[in-house]
Formats: structure tokens, sequence, C-alpha cells
């Protein structure tokens, strides 16, 4: 019998967060950016660890100290990780997370690996909710390369059909919510509560324009904050500076970009109230 496959850790962190409106590999659920606690959580099963990004991610600073797999294919999906890092490491089998599973645990995770079956194209769990395969906490084995070069070459890019359609070895899962994903606001907010996270002082800059700027006195301010939200931040800026202009007359820029209100706020961010006339 062939003995199997050497077997490598992979951290999907190529996706866009258009949902989320912000990086969800950089989100902090554990005291940690998720891309750091799936790293760790990989650790004791695996030979090497590798992280998936687009070509246009190679030197952000959250992912640029790791090792890296870079999308071979634009726009594919987490699919187009999992190929990727089949084509780099051809007879390794891949331990794949996705970045986004803050409920996942070490328990749930060794389960996984201890009931491997190299024999199958790949090794998943069910999932809690429609007992369909869970692609993106899977084992997928070097037999699984060449049919997912076929559906990807024929345009199809689910991994999870592809794993619904394939041998698949599945699992019952241990903890019924290991594997819930979190890829909106109001997901962000629910997961923080479940899982008790304490919050850490966030620091993060302001720009003040028109009339906001004349009542801060200021056109710009660094601080620490405990506001996990733009809404939440500005509600503390408003007692501080008595700002009159509710929020619902205001835009929010995070990180020159458009958000919402309700995104969540990470330390380093660079944010801007627009009132509904500039200039000043």
């Amino acid at each position: 019998m062939n003995a199997a496959a050497p077997l490598h850790g992979l951290v999907l962190t190529g996706g866009r967060s258009t949902r989320m409106k912000r990086d969800k590999a950089a989100l902090a659920y554990h005291g940690e950016t998720q891309l750091e606690h799936a790293w760790r959580l990989l650790a004791p099963h695996v030979a090497r660890r590798f992280v998936s990004v687009r070509a246009d991610q190679r030197h952000d600073p959250l992912r640029a100290g790791y090792p890296q797999i870079i999308d071979s294919i634009a726009d594919a999906g987490p699919a187009a990780g999992i190929l990727a890092a089949f084509e780099a490491h051809p007879d390794a089998a891949w331990l794949v997370l996705a970045c986004d599973l803050p409920h996942l645990d070490a328990r749930t995770l060794g389960h996984l690996v201890a009931q491997r079956d190299p024999t199958r194209p790949a090794t998943a769990y069910r999932s809690a909710h429609d007992g369909l395969p869970e692609p993106l906490c899977a084992i997928w084995e070097p037999a699984s390369r060449a049919p997912l070069t076929a559906a990807l070459a024929a345009g199809r890019s689910c991994p999870r059909k592809f794993l619904i359609n394939a041998d698949t070895k599945l699992l019952d899962p241990l903890v019924p919510h290991a594997l819930d994903n979190v890829n909106e606001s109001h997901e962000y907010w629910s997961a923080m509560s479940s899982l008790n996270a304490a919050p850490a002082p966030l620091h993060v800059k302001v720009q003040y324009f028109a009339l906001l700027r004349e009542q801060a006195g200021r056109s710009e301010e660094t601080l620490a904050t405990l506001a996990r939200t733009p809404r939440d931040l500005y509600e503390e800026l408003r007692a501080r500076h008595s700002f009159t202009l509710p929020p619902e007359l205001l835009r929010v820029a995070v990180n020159a970009e458009f958000g919402d209100w309700t995104q969540p706020l990470a330390d380093g961010d660079a944010v801007v109230f627009i009132p509904p006339v500039a200039g000043g």
C-alpha cells in the first residue's frame, strides 16, 4: 500500500471581502488576526505551511512575512488557491483553511486530520446546516488535482460542488458551529459576542472637514478608542467635540474607501467623516 502524501497547510486569504468591506484575514477575534490564528492552528498537523494570496496581495503588510502561494488563475475563488498549491507542490496533500472561521477549534481540526483517508480525493466535514461538504476546512489529496483542474477549465469553480461529486470522505462535525464562516458585519458582531471577545483599544486616525473641523478645532487627530464601528467612533467623538451633525447626514470612509457605519474597525485605520457640503 502506498504511503500517504505529506500533509501541507494552506490558509486561504485571497478573497476580496466585499461583503465585510474590509480584509477578513485582518479581523481579530482571539487577540490576533484571523490569519495568525489559522496559521497557529495548522502548525501541529502539517509539515509546511503557506498563505494563499492574489498576485496584488504579495506585498501586503499582513501577508508579506509568510511563505506564499500566488493564485495562477484570477477571479476563480478558493479553488484557484487550492489548484495553485497543487501546482507548487504536486506531491503533497493540502489541509486547507479559510481565514473567516473564527469558531474553528483545535479539537475539530485535529479530528479532521486523524480521520484523513488518503485513498479518497478529500476528507471533509458535513455542514451542520445542510449536510453538504465543507470544502474550506478540508484535506485535499493529490488525486483531486487533475479533476479540479478540469473543473476549473470548464468554468466550474465551486469547491463545494466539486466535493459533492467526488468520492469525498465526510465526517459529522464535533462542534455544530465550528465551521460557521463570517462574511458580513452583523455576523462579525454575532461572532464577537458568542466568543466573548474582550475589546482592546484600537489606534485610529480621524480627519475632519468643514463644520466638523471647525467644531473639533483641528483637521485630524490620532486616538486610542474602544469603538468597534464608525458609528461608535463618531458617537464617541460627537460627545468629545460637541458635534452638531447627526450621523445620518454624514458619509464615512475607512482607509480611503467609502464604507458603512456598522463595518468593523481595525487597529491603524484611517477614518474620515464627510459632511454634506465640503469646504470651510
